[in-house]
């Protein structure tokens, strides 16, 4: 489950499908598990779908629409690729919610 408001979470999904259509992007940290208030920011890591080790492109444009959005908090956006082994398994472990899979079938958290 995904503690967001619905709108929100319209806005960000059409951002990261404006930006980087064919990535995975999971959220993560308080608002998946259900510890988030009101001003909690949304965590987003994205993922290559083709390979998990190669960074994915357009993330500073993802992120500077994010910014400059009307959305009233912070999404905070990492690269799967580009993140510490130990921090992915400390996401995995706190539970991961996709927000939009890169092959639109579910796809599941490595």
């Amino acid at each position: 489950m995904l503690d967001l408001r619905p709108e929100w979470l319209e806005t960000v999904r059409r951002l990261i499908a404006a930006h980087i259509p064919h990535a995975e992007v999971w959220a993560y940290g308080s608002r998946v598990q259900g510890t988030s208030h009101e001003g909690s920011d949304l965590d987003l890591v994205v993922r290559n779908p083709n390979d998990l080790s190669q960074p994915q492109a357009n993330l500073y444009e993802l992120r500077e629409a994010l910014s400059e959005s009307n959305l009233p908090i912070l999404v905070d956006v990492l690269d799967w690729a580009r993140i510490p082994e130990s921090f992915r398994q400390e996401i995995v472990r706190g539970g991961m919610v996709p927000v939009q899979t890169g092959d639109d079938e579910g796809a599941t958290p490595a």
